[in-house]
């Protein structure tokens, strides 16, 4: 079984040796990446001398350098870690272990449940935005995933080759997350410990920026791939607008058989013809949304054909 273990890096020289020595002696029989994402300083020299395979990838962000990793590595089982030394490698056999005897399409490091992270972490606010990004795709989703953003991931080859990535930056992991939740593939989540980076070395998250981010592509998925629940709300939203704006119309009509109120009453139609356009998208995008699910899974029985034929030449 060919193990990658995926280790996307930017100005990473003071723990990148570390992380690769870790996981050679954690999983002897894989092949390490290290995929540099224009680094300015010598990640690139200190990964070659520890002996990871090392790729550039031009385009800036991690979501990049995913989109790179999961088209052009071929492998049976795929290991994720961040170059930054915070997730212990010697976690990765129970993080593959899902994968490995099928219970698991999507094995999820979980920081959060043994208390590892809030002691570690030292940035103000990533707490509150993971528990804000956590329950909002909990409940749109109904699910009970209690880590969503972590960089500790493992993934079969069904799949790294099905997922479209459309993320650029750190909104990848919300971006698999949701991808998994939305096409019922095996989630599995396994606790680890959480270590916060060495002194000396700088995290490249931008909490405001990247929180936004994240929020904005929880916002584009959500509208994709749950429209009539996104347009409905939308719908229900200027529904109440307009009832607003117009029931005092209404109730001087009725007391006076007059309408003086001709600004709110124009205001009022509008808002209720807002609300009948905003549902008809709903139905008419979750059509095709259904559509396009049907047409994934086709294409997911055909890459997993594929996949089992390569298997036995």
């Amino acid at each position: 079984m060919k193990i990658a273990v995926l280790l996307p890096c930017y100005n990473e020289e003071m723990t990148i040796g570390k992380v690769i020595d870790d996981f050679k002696r954690e999983l002897p029989e894989s092949t390490i990446y290290v995929y540099d994402n224009n680094s300015k300083d010598k990640t690139t020299e200190v990964a070659l001398a520890h002996g990871a395979v090392v790729r550039q990838e031009p385009r800036q962000g991690k979501g990049n350098v995913v989109r790179s990793m999961f088209r052009e590595i071929d492998a049976d089982v795929y290991v994720m870690a961040d170059g930054d030394d915070t997730y212990p490698a010697e976690f990765v056999h129970n993080i593959i272990k899902p994968v490995i005897d099928g219970e698991a399409n999507l094995v999820i490091g979980d920081r959060l449940s043994n208390g590892t992270y809030f002691n570690e972490n030292k940035r103000k606010f990533h707490g509150f935005g993971n528990t804000l990004v956590k329950n909002l795709i909990n409940g749109l989703y109904k699910s009970n995933i209690t880590d969503i953003m972590t960089g500790y991931r493992a993934f079969d080859r069904l799949f790294v080759k099905s997922l479209p990535v459309t993320s650029p930056g750190f909104e990848i992991e919300t971006e698999m997350s949701i991808h998994a939740l939305d096409n019922n593939f095996l989630i599995k989540e396994v606790a680890i410990d959480y270590r916060d980076r060495p002194e000396g070395s700088e995290s490249k998250l931008n909490t405001v920026q990247d929180g936004i981010k994240v929020l904005r592509m929880i916002f584009t998925l959500f509208k994709d791939y749950k429209p009539l629940l996104f347009f409905s709300c939308w719908a229900a939203l200027f529904f109440i607008l307009g009832l607003a704006a117009g029931i005092p119309v209404i109730v001087e009509y009725v007391q006076t058989d007059f309408v003086t109120r001709v600004p709110s009453a124009i205001l009022a139609v509008g808002l209720m013809l807002l609300s009948m356009l905003a549902f008809a998208c709903g139905l008419i995008l979750d059509t095709v949304a259904g559509t396009h699910r049907k047409q994934y899974e086709l294409e997911l029985i055909r890459i997993s054909d594929r996949i089992k034929s390569e298997k036995t030449l």
